[in-house]
């Protein structure tokens, strides 16, 4: 365990408990994650697939970095903010969010002393919803508190200091559920239950070195006539510790003839077909075409635009998403904490860079014509254009000045 976990594990220890305990008149529900949020950060560390899966959309949603604006006179509020972003590396830690949030469904934040911290995965144990109850309806209202598990001192957070980043769920407020999550759930139809994908991928990539061990060098079975019970013994005694590259199999009956048959597999078993098909579907949940593109053959480039083109469909909202969080949850925090109004300075997250506008020649010629730049702003932009320019010519002044310096040169010498 690193020792920043360790810190963080002590400081939540000694925290007051946030929040109130339910009372009769408040009606409460608690949301559990389905799927442990670390065992889909484990899929993601150890599935090659998942991890560059996962790795693409983050960067699609959050790799361009951002800016601020603010608005018209509310200059000031806008470089808190960015301040602020600086000291506590938000680029960085949104890109670490991103990965979460993706990959786990959801992420957690916890504000304190005017910075915030990003919780370990395993931190929140139970999300505490209250309940709105009228005339016989019963409809989720909002989050009372976060959970802690044991481990990390049990008591409940407020929600107000705590930041959830989730991907949407049937249950408002709750966990929410990442790429991976769903390759990790099993499917029940009737009485029989299907294996989790993720499941069925690894087995399927278990096994298979397996058969090559198994075929790469074949069993073979000798079939001996009248062998005794000492050999058949043996027989099976040579099965129970068969080493992997194979070994000579005995067999002895009545009526056996003698011959050596080496075992091969059935050609009739066509598994490839099933395999695609779990491999497929595996890859769908991973929601984007980086698989396909490196391992299929024909995935042309006009294949994988397309795909992209879809997959910038499902990035967009998530950004919209990470957007408002930021906006609300920490940009109106840290003006109100600085005693701002965060309502007149409407300081705004942007995606990407700032654009430049493009500077046409024309217009720069009619500027200098109508005296708003300086010649030699005029000269300095040119240069930009491509133009091939030389010094300026000298003015009367600067060439009475060389005059009389080449003057003296010729009379000293």
């Amino acid at each position: 365990m690193s020792s920043a976990v360790k810190r963080l594990r002590e400081v939540l220890r000694v925290l007051p408990v946030f929040g109130a305990s339910a009372s009769p008149q408040r009606q409460v529900v608690y949301d559990v994650a389905e799927v442990k949020l670390k065992d889909c950060w484990e899929l993601y560390k150890r599935d090659p697939a998942c991890r560059s899966s996962v790795d693409l959309l983050a960067a699609s949603a959050v790799g361009a970095g951002f800016y601020t604006t603010c608005a018209v006179g509310q200059e000031k509020a806008k470089e808190t903010v960015d301040a602020w972003c600086k000291r506590v590396n938000l680029d960085r830690l949104l890109q670490r969010m991103a990965k979460r949030v993706i990959a786990c469904g959801n992420d957690f934040w916890l504000k304190v002393d005017g910075e915030v911290v990003q919780l370990p995965l395993d931190a929140i144990e139970k999300i505490e919803i209250e309940v709105y109850e009228k005339d016989g309806v019963k409809v989720p209202r909002r989050v009372s508190g976060y959970k802690l598990s044991g481990a990390y001192g049990g008591g409940t957070l407020r929600p107000d200091v705590v930041i959830h980043w989730r991907l949407e769920d049937d249950v408002p407020f709750g966990f929410g559920i990442g790429l991976l999550q769903t390759l990790l759930y099993t499917l029940s139809v009737g009485g029989d239950r299907r294996p989790a994908f993720a499941w069925m991928k690894a087995k399927i990539e278990r096994i298979m070195p397996k058969i090559f061990e198994k075929y790469a060098g074949p069993d073979v079975l000798a079939i001996l006539e009248n062998a005794s019970k000492a050999v058949t013994d043996e027989f099976k005694q040579t099965i129970r510790n068969r080493p992997e590259e194979g070994a000579w199999l005995f067999y002895a009956g009545k009526g056996a003839k003698g011959s050596v048959t080496p075992v091969t597999i059935d050609p009739r078993a066509r598994f490839e077909y099933y395999i695609d098909h779990i491999v497929n579907q595996f890859y769908l949940g991973c929601e984007t075409p980086l698989p396909r593109l490196f391992s299929t053959p024909g995935f042309t480039e006009a294949s994988a635009r397309t795909a992209l083109d879809l997959q910038d469909m499902l990035v967009k909202p998530v950004q919209r998403d990470f957007k408002r969080t930021v906006e609300g949850e920490l940009f109106d925090w840290v003006l109100a904490g600085a005693g701002v109004d965060f309502v007149q300075a409407a300081v705004r997250l942007n995606w990407g860079s700032p654009e430049t506008p493009a500077v046409v020649m024309a217009d720069l010629i009619a500027a200098a014509e109508q005296g708003f730049i300086r010649p030699e702003e005029f000269r300095k932009n040119a240069v930009k254009f491509g133009w091939e320019l030389w010094d300026a010519p000298a003015t009367q002044q600067q060439a009475a000045e060389r005059k009389a310096k080449v003057r003296w040169l010729v009379e000293e010498y």
